[in-house]
């Protein structure tokens, strides 16, 4: 019951960032220096995940070569004597971390989005990594939920609270409380109006599920915008399986959104060994 495997839904068209996202992923744009897809593979990683699945569609091949040996370059960095920037491409992947891709051939949902990868996963836990919201936590909030899953065998969502204005935007839970942080949850609901949320507490983009889900992904109706909600397939689970909510410690930088990718460019950079000290001088100097 140990959690190896986490898929990665990159399939979306990341329509809110045209023109910028017209010829690559979303999950390709960078914050700081490094793309949004290689900080939640490395929340992953830290969290003792070694297969990493990518459930892709067309126009994503950045992706796979983001994650892929380049030799022209390595070579040319070695023969330059470059030998930190050696070190920062081959840490990219590292040799104990697999990477497997499926396609995702329509777009119906994040539901249908985990459907895709079943196969790969089998009948094992699993985590999913929604590379829009950015994660930073001490711990990694990812490697907190898997403590919390070695610990209780059972299926766990990350949750923050929100502004009862944007309810619309999240999967909302309501439930019984554990503890300070857990949550028994006892309902959950797709973006719900604000007037019929059973809470305000939304689930942000991780989760650690039990194979369980899969039968109720692939039984379900659509749901909300008429796509398979991975919502719904935890609804069903509710019936047969106890899930959990986790009030994780750390922030999330909704980079979905133009106005979160800013913030995280501008806090990550200020926390940054190398460049904070510079760029907070020169914000200092900035006219607002």
């Amino acid at each position: 019951m140990i959690v190896t495997k986490a898929i990665f839904p990159v399939a979306g068209l990341g329509t809110r960032f045209l023109p910028a996202t017209k010829a690559q992923p979303k999950e390709m744009l960078p914050v700081v220096d490094k793309p949004l897809i290689q900080y939640a593979v490395e929340e992953a990683y830290a969290a003792g995940i070694r297969e990493m699945i990518f459930v892709t569609g067309r126009h994503k091949r950045p992706i796979e070569d983001h994650f892929d040996t380049t030799f022209e370059l390595e070579l040319a960095l070695e023969q330059a004597g470059k030998e930190a920037l050696l070190e920062v491409v081959r840490g990219v992947k590292p040799d104990d971390m697999e990477c497997v891709y499926v396609r995702q051939p329509r777009a119906l949902g994040l539901g249908h989005a985990v459907l895709c990868a079943e196969r790969l996963v089998g009948k094992e836990p699993f985590a999913v990594l929604l590379a829009d919201d950015l994660m930073v936590g001490n711990p990694p909030v990812l490697q907190q939920m898997v403590e919390q899953f070695a610990e209780w065998r059972v299926s766990i969502l990350a949750v923050q609270e929100v502004p009862a204005e944007h309810t619309r935007r999240y999967g909302i839970v309501a439930g019984t409380p554990i503890n300070e942080r857990l949550m028994d949850v006892s309902r959950i609901v797709e973006k719900p109006d604000p007037a019929v949320a059973p809470s305000r507490l939304g689930v942000a983009g991780r989760y650690i599920l039990t194979p369980g889900v899969f039968h109720e992904i692939a039984n379900q109706p659509r749901g909300v915008g008429g796509e398979i909600q991975l919502t719904d397939g935890i609804a069903g689970l509710l019936r047969r399986e106890k899930v959990f909510a986790y009030s994780y410690e750390g922030k999330r930088y909704d980079c979905g959104s133009k106005e979160g990718f800013l913030e995280a460019n501008v806090e990550l950079a200020l926390a940054h060994p190398e460049l904070g000290a510079g760029f907070r001088e020169y914000l200092r100097g900035v006219e607002i």
